[in-house]
């Protein structure tokens, strides 16, 4: 929570299924997560979704500032992530051999692979401009909520 010192992903995760729980539309519900994490965490300059459509990630629901449109597989830390199928933690963005610069102001990133029925659906991307952002707490709730965003839809 904004302004908050301690930060409860406990709570986050209450919030994020009280949201998710009167729809299973994947676009709403990515859009209202996306809004949840950009008000609720700190230090975040941009949360969204990027979707798997004919083997690119398109730009799916967001908050922030406008974004690369589409992510080649293999690419950058979401088509990384993608590609290996393992959330990527990443400290500063700047040491990420071929990041893709969305926004210059980003220096550090976590993204999440979204896997449903073993089939690759997109990425949930958390951006800080703050390096070293995200903690191994911030992994196991953000992965959390994701798992919770695929159970949430058809």
């Amino acid at each position: 929570m904004k302004g908050s010192e301690q930060f409860s992903w406990q709570r986050l995760l209450q919030q994020a299924e009280g949201l998710l729980s009167v729809s299973s539309n994947r676009i709403s519900n990515a859009a209202n997560l996306s809004a949840l994490l950009y008000q609720e965490l700190n230090d975040i300059s941009w949360a969204g979704f990027y979707f798997l459509d004919d083997g690119i990630l398109m730009l799916g629901p967001f908050q922030g500032k406008p974004a690369c449109v589409n992510i080649e597989m293999g690419k950058g830390v979401c088509g990384t992530a993608a590609s290996s199928g393992q959330t990527i933690r990443v400290a500063d963005v700047d040491m990420f051999d071929g990041h893709i610069a969305c926004d210059a102001d980003a220096r550090a990133e976590m993204v999440v692979p979204l896997f449903k029925h073993g089939e690759l659906l997109g990425v949930l991307d958390v951006d800080s401009a703050h390096p070293d952002r995200f903690s191994e707490q911030d992994e196991v709730g953000l992965k959390a909520l994701a798992k919770l965003y695929l159970s949430s839809i058809g």
